[in-house]
C-alpha cells in the first residue's frame, strides 16, 4: 500500500529536503502544499499522513494567514485518526492546535547539534519507539513549546528542561528538532542568522562543519523516523 503524505511547507529556504527523499524510499507519495506562494491547505487531510515543517515565523504570527488553517488540519488530523509529524514550527503549531503555549525560549537560541534526551515514555511510543535511545538533532530554534496541552507526552527533552520531542494525540507527534536538513539547508539559516551570531560569539563554520561531519550519523537516526510515518499511516507492523 503506497501511503501519500501531505505536506506543510512554510517557507522555500524550509524545504522537506531529506525527508522527502526517505518518505519517497520508503514508498510514499509526497505531496508538497506552499500556502506562503498561493496553495490550497485542504480543510480536512486529504492523504493518508501529515508533516507540518519548520519556519522561521511565530507560530501565532497572524500575519501568516494560513499558520491557523494548518493548526485546524493538524486538529482535524487527529480527529481522524491521520498520523501527523510537524517539525520545529510544526511541533509548535501541534502544541498550540491543542492549547499549549509557545513562546521565547528563556535560555537563548538554540544552534547545531544537541543530544536528544529520549524519556521512558519514547521507548514505547507507535513512531519514535523504534529509534532507540541516544542520538543527535540539528537545533535550530528560537522558541519552544513552554507550556503542554492537557493529555500531552513527553518523549525527549533536554537536561535544561527544553522540550525536544511530544506526541499530542494518539496520532499526533512534534519534534522540536529538524530531522530533515543537511548542511545546505542549513547554510541559508545560518546566512540569515549571521549577524546576530556574531554579536553573540557563535563560530557558524564549526557548527556546519561539525553538521557535515555527522550527516552519515544524523542520516542514520533519522531515516527511521521517516520509514516510521509511513509505517504507522499504513498501519503496518513494525519489523
Amino acid at each position: 500500500m503506497t501511503a501519500r503524505v501531505l505536506v506543510v511547507e512554510h517557507e522555500a529556504h524550509c524545504p522537506p529536503a531529506l525527508l522527502a527523499n526517505w518518505l519517497s524510499d520508503a514508498g510514499a507519495a509526497v505531496d508538497v502544499r506552499r500556502p506562503y506562494a498561493g496553495d490550497e491547505l485542504p480543510a480536512t487531510p486529504d492523504g493518508d499522513a501529515l508533516l507540518v515543517l519548520g519556519g522561521p515565523m511565530d507560530a501565532d504570527d497572524d500575519r501568516h494567514a494560513w499558520l491557523e488553517p494548518t493548526r485546524a488540519l493538524i486538529r482535524a488530523a487527529a480527529d481522524r485518526g491521520v498520523p501527523t509529524l510537524g517539525v520545529c514550527l510544526g511541533h509548535q503549531l501541534c502544541a498550540l492546535a491543542f492549547g499549549g503555549v509557545v513562546g521565547r525560549n528563556p535560555l537563548g537560541q538554540q544552534v547545531g547539534l544537541h543530544d536528544i534526551g529520549w524519556t521512558a515514555a519514547a521507548a514505547y511510543d507507535p513512531l519514535l519507539g523504534g529509534l532507540g535511545t541516544g542520538g543527535r538533532g540539528v537545533h535550530w530554534n528560537d522558541d519552544l513549546v513552554l507550556e503542554l496541552p492537557e493529555g500531552a507526552v513527553v518523549l525527549a527533552g533536554t537536561p535544561r528542561d527544553e522540550l525536544q520531542a511530544v506526541r499530542y494525540a494518539p496520532t499526533v507527534w512534534g519534534v522540536q528538532w529538524h530531522p530533515e536538513v543537511d548542511v545546505e539547508v542549513i547554510r541559508v539559516w545560518a546566512q540569515e542568522d549571521a549577524e546576530r551570531h556574531l554579536e553573540h560569539g557563535i563560530d557558524q563554520e564549526r557548527v556546519l562543519a561539525d553538521i557535515g561531519r555527522a550527516q552519515p550519523e544524523l542520516d542514520a537516526t533519522w531515516r527511521p523516523l521517516a520509514e516510521g510515518l509511513v509505517r504507522v499511516a499504513t498501519r503496518q507492523t513494525p519489523a
